[in-house]
């Protein structure tokens, strides 16, 4: 969920804030989504279990079920009080899950002290994550390891058109709002290049030991003619296989502190 990088971003949580928006009902119909996503983290975290568990910018609690599998203790860091609302509920018979109104920017966990820290759906509001970035580094014991997911502009597809026209694929995150909505108003929402995350990942002190490509069947046309089960069974083969490639639309990196 949703972070910022400067404090036109930091003063809002506004979209998940406001009452019209139910990031809730965002996820049905996209139970394939949700489901290749705990499968990269079930891969990722298999036969690991840590001591403090931190699910950042985690919105209602969405993974936080998934990460308290891990953990002893895991605490969902999010900046809307209304997700954290919502969480009080969803999460109401998860005793080891406590919940904070936090800026991913700014965390007021002390250095060293988290052991797993999971951040998903939330680089792609980040055009600039290197202060995000930083602070995950600073709170990671040593040898910590965290989850980042991206929002990846270099999918297959994106390449192909590129290649297509003849232009270079970006190195700089791209701004995929509309231009209507392309305003300090509204919350940015970029993809990244996952070359460019690796550098700042590097350059954070987050070494990466793993990548998975994710949700690399994400078609409306395929989930209405594939079953469920097949669109998984085959995204199970794919996420390890197509990694290296950044096939998909969504990239896992598995990092751990230099």
């Amino acid at each position: 969920m949703k972070m910022s990088s400067n404090n036109t971003f930091n003063k809002k949580a506004d979209q998940y804030n406001d009452p019209k928006h139910n990031y809730m009902d965002y996820w049905h119909g996209r139970d394939y989504e949700h489901e290749a996503e705990v499968m990269a983290i079930k891969r990722l975290l298999k036969n690991q279990h840590f001591a403090t568990a931190v699910d950042l910018g985690g919105g209602y609690g969405r993974l936080s079920v998934l990460i308290s599998e891990y953990a002893d203790k895991v605490i969902l860091a999010e900046p809307s009080s209304q997700q954290l609302d919502m969480a009080k509920e969803y999460l109401k018979d998860k005793k080891n899950i406590t919940r904070v109104l936090a800026q991913a920017d700014n965390l007021e966990f002390k250095s060293g002290s988290i052991d797993l820290l999971v951040m998903v759906r939330v680089m792609h509001h980040l055009p600039d994550p290197q202060r995000e970035l930083k602070q995950i580094a600073r709170v990671l014991a040593p040898n910590g390891t965290a989850i980042i997911e991206v929002a990846n502009f270099a999918h297959a597809r994106n390449r192909l058109k590129y290649i297509l026209k003849g232009k270079t694929m970006p190195t700089e995150p791209v701004d995929i709002r509309s231009d209507k909505n392309k305003n300090s108003k509204e919350v940015a929402f970029v993809n990244h290049n996952p070359h460019t995350v690796m550098k700042q990942l590097d350059a954070a002190g987050l070494h990466v030991e793993r990548i998975l490509s994710v949700s690399n069947l994400r078609s409306p046309g395929l989930k209405k003619l594939v079953p469920h089960n097949v669109l998984l069974g085959i995204e199970g083969i794919l996420q390890p296989t197509l990694s290296k490639t950044f096939f998909g639309p969504s990239i896992f990196f598995l990092v751990k502190k230099a």
